[in-house]
């Protein structure tokens, strides 16, 4: 190891052994024009000290002195860094002449502090760097070769803000002595000084603002939670009640007159002269519909509808206005199903206006009016589905007097139980037909058997038959069936109708004397066309007879023993029972 040099751990030299009481250097202040970095001389001779390190030529604290001895470094108290572009403000001065504390911003360099030598200090003073009496003695070791022993100058210019921290008096004499000397180059630290500023833009500690920050900032926070309750209420209130005055757009009122050939049209004009029945009678009762026929009361309707008033029964007629009047049977004939009442004291009757039903065509559109189910001034609408269609009704009675033979018009305008004996009407509200029959779902009997519902095949009289059947029911009470003078083999299962072996009672087959027996008719013959329409069965000739008068002239094509004949005749006439 090389012993010669000296170590950073080495100490200076033994103290002068004059001590405090020496030849003037214990006690004193040095001499302000000597180099404070020179050594001292002592009764030994001069002694040379050697630094520890390097000089630092920096002046970096705590090595801004040589020696690990060296005081603790100034504080310096910079100021507040300003915002950017924002221009410093110059360095003010107290009264007192002593310089503020502090920096200038980082960065801005400030005016050089003049450096000047402590005071002497007199007899009985002490002063800072005095040492106490008994206390060992220490010099200062000379400063290096070209080390400017002098501490680098402090600005002391007042932070850029207008505010500026009261100054500090660190004098030699303290504020009891009044000095304004300069101090040394550590006599500027200050351990109670205020803490440094930093560059946030934060003011020093204990001037209110962050926490008037933090209050301002807890206010708005409150405010928008209160203004967005008071927000909600309001507006769920608002909500409310517009759901409570919910308005939803509708149409303007409109004209009440329609179309005259339109459902609403003929309805409008037809309800008036529609009727509703109740029948009641014995243990029987029923509901119907009919219409009127002319200013005396007669009102037309199905036979099925009155019978169960029977000769003593009771019958009521409703008015499409409301009005009720009591009603007596004028006439009725099962075989036509057609009957006829009448009530007395109504004025104001509307007369429905009769059609000519051999206009009607397949297709045409019809309207129906009833009281399906007692449902009065229903309305449904529909086509003629088809044309002379045969049908049959009744027969409960098992001598088939009540069975009706119809040659009716199809339509599939809903009809229903209580629909019956109501008008089938045309586009121009003209009746064409009287409903009165409805092909139930299988398994279902007769017309209106039971109490099913449409299926889309009802059954009307055609309006011209009712029409002659009325004037006699109204006439006479009774009314005619058109006859041929034979008796039909009903049980005949060919194609056609057969004329049977024997009559009714015993007597012949076919009337002595009558349209038949003139016409060249003879027991056995099978008739197959009426008018050149062809005939499948018994019952579809009496249909296709009785849809014409007595006394109309009739051409029928016959079958015996396999040939083919054509024959004329003249219908005769029969009254009903």
């Amino acid at each position: 190891m090389d012993e010669g040099k000296p170590k950073w751990w080495s100490r200076p030299g033994p103290a002068d052994p004059a001590g405090p009481s020496g030849d003037g250097h214990g006690g004193g202040a040095p001499d302000p024009g000597s180099d404070p970095g020179a050594g001292h001389a002592t009764d030994r001779g001069p002694e040379r000290r050697i630094p520890l390190h390097d000089p630092d030529r920096y002046s970096t604290p705590p090595y801004g002195e040589p020696g690990p001895w060296a005081p603790a470094p100034p504080v310096q108290h910079p100021g507040t860094t300003p915002a950017h572009g924002v221009p410093l403000q110059g360095p003010t001065t107290p009264a007192d002449g002593t310089p503020a504390h502090g920096t200038p911003a980082h960065g801005v360099p400030g005016p050089a502090a003049p450096v000047t030598a402590p005071p002497q200090e007199g007899p009985g003073t002490l002063g800072h760097g005095t040492p106490l009496a008994g206390a060992p003695r220490y010099d200062r070791a000379p400063a290096p070769a070209g080390y400017d022993a002098a501490p680098p100058p402090y600005d002391t210019s007042p932070p850029p803000y207008d505010s500026a921290p009261p100054p500090h008096d660190m004098g030699p004499a303290g504020p009891a002595g009044g000095g304004g000397a300069e101090p040394g180059p550590w006599g500027r630290y200050d351990p109670w000084a205020q803490a440094p500023l930093q560059q946030t833009g934060a003011g020093p500690h204990g001037t209110g603002k962050p926490r008037a920050r933090r209050g301002a900032l807890v206010g708005v926070l409150v405010l928008g939670v209160v203004a967005g309750m008071i927000g909600g209420v309001v507006g769920a209130n608002l909500e409310a009640r517009r759901a409570v005055q919910v308005e939803l757009p509708q149409a303007g009122t409109e004209a009440e007159g329609r179309a005259p050939d339109s459902v609403a049209g003929i309805a409008a004009r037809s309800l008036p002269g529609v009727v509703t029945l109740h029948v009641r009678g014995g243990s029987d009762q029923g509901t119907g519909t009919g219409f009127v026929l002319d200013g005396r009361g007669h009102i037309l309707t199905n036979n099925h509808v009155v019978e169960p008033a029977g000769s003593g029964g009771e019958i009521s007629v409703t008015f499409s206005g409301g009005e009720v009047a009591a009603a007596e049977v004028v006439g009725r004939d099962a075989g036509y199903d057609l009957a006829v009442v009448k009530v007395s004291g109504v004025s104001g009757l509307k007369p429905l206006p009769l059609g000519n039903s051999d206009n009607v065509q397949v297709g045409d559109p019809v309207v129906a009016i009833g009281a399906p189910f007692d449902l009065a001034n229903t309305v449904t609408s529909g086509i003629i589905s088809a044309k002379e269609r045969p049908i049959t009704a009744g027969g409960e009675k098992g001598d088939g007097s009540d069975i009706s033979y119809v040659d009716a018009l199809q339509t599939d305008a809903p009809i229903n139980p209580g629909n019956s004996g109501g008008p089938l009407m045309d586009s121009r509200a003209r009746v064409i037909g009287i409903n009165s029959a409805i092909r139930s779902a299988e398994g279902a009997g007769g017309p209106e058997s039971g109490q099913s519902g449409s299926i889309g095949l009802g059954f009307a009289i055609p309006v011209n038959q009712g029409k002659r059947v009325a004037e006699e029911l109204i006439n006479t009470g009774k009314a005619t069936h058109p006859i041929i003078g034979v008796t039909l083999d009903m049980d005949f299962t060919g194609d056609g109708a057969r004329v049977g072996t024997e009559g009714n009672d015993g007597a012949p087959p076919v009337t002595v004397g009558g349209p038949g027996q003139k016409a060249g008719i003879r027991s056995g013959d099978v008739i197959t066309e009426v008018d050149g329409q062809r005939v499948h069965s018994g019952e579809e000739l009496i249909v296709k007879i009785r849809a014409h008068r007595p006394g109309d002239r009739l051409q029928l094509t016959l079958e015996r023993g396999g040939q083919e004949k054509k024959v004329t005749l003249v219908l005769g006439s029969a009254r009903s029972g």
